[in-house]
């Protein structure tokens, strides 16, 4: 038995000491079948993770299971990016909560020693105006799940930037376009999930959403230009779009 899988009372201690023996440790795991196929023969791949993960406190079989590559860039699982949270030393607890009239998810989490508590909701107006709402693969077949861990991923990432290395979560990566990412390089997934070069914004789609809009930016929720940089976070405005959205702000009040 080699220093890479060093046996100890309570099992295998999964921690290579060298560069060779991290190297040696990707390439044995990158040719099994026990890994996310996105590491399969991939060693490098398997290497990269396996360091992002010892940042992050998770030894190389927790990182290979938790940590994904969605368009070459390193993502966490929504359960995984709680439980690093959870295990940091300031860590003070969390709440979440689903309002299913609203259909808006609410995750609250706070640090030890702050007397103010953190908030972060995510609807399914917000859904609509990102142009994620019904989009086919799990925002269709699991939108209660896919708000939740939207407002979880924004709420813990807000307060716990340190213990997160700067990962979001693969859900929300899944979301982002290919040129915002760099080269695509996916992992498994439904061909339909895979997010094509924003497209101009569906004219029947913008129609039945612009009363949604009209009255989010009414409640003071969100500025007429913030609705504007939502929506064209996932597909392009016309000329008209753009100022149909902007005559929603009140009157005197710069879009």
């Amino acid at each position: 038995m080699n220093a890479i899988t060093k046996s100890t009372g309570s099992g295998f201690s999964l921690q290579p000491n060298s560069i060779g023996e991290a190297m040696q440790m990707a390439e044995m795991l990158a040719g099994s079948q026990m890994v996310p196929k996105c590491y399969q023969n991939r060693a490098q791949d398997t290497l990269v993770a396996m360091m992002m993960g010892s940042e992050l406190g998770l030894n190389p079989i927790q990182a290979l299971q938790n940590i994904a590559v969605i368009n070459g860039k390193p993502a966490i699982y929504g359960d995984a990016l709680l439980a690093l949270v959870q295990n940091h030393p300031k860590f003070g607890g969390h709440e979440e909560s689903f309002d299913d009239q609203t259909m808006t998810a609410t995750c609250t989490v706070w640090r030890k020693g702050e007397t103010q508590r953190h908030t972060v909701t995510f609807s399914r107006a917000d859904a609509e105006m990102a142009g994620l709402w019904n989009k086919q693969g799990p925002w269709k077949q699991y939108p209660k799940r896919m708000l939740m861990w939207r407002a979880r991923g924004y709420a813990l990432r807000d307060k716990f930037a340190d213990a997160l290395g700067g990962l979001i979560t693969v859900e929300e990566a899944r979301d982002i376009p290919e040129q915002d990412m760099g080269k695509a390089e996916r992992v498994d997934q439904p061909a339909q999930e895979a997010r094509a070069i924003p497209q101009p914004y569906p004219a029947e789609q913008f129609a039945e959403n612009l009363p949604k809009w009209k009255a989010i930016v009414e409640s003071g929720r969100k500025t007429a230009q913030e609705v504007i940089d939502t929506v064209e976070s996932n597909a392009i405005l016309s000329d008209e779009q753009r100022n149909q959205i902007k005559q929603l702000a009140p009157q005197g009040e710069a879009a």
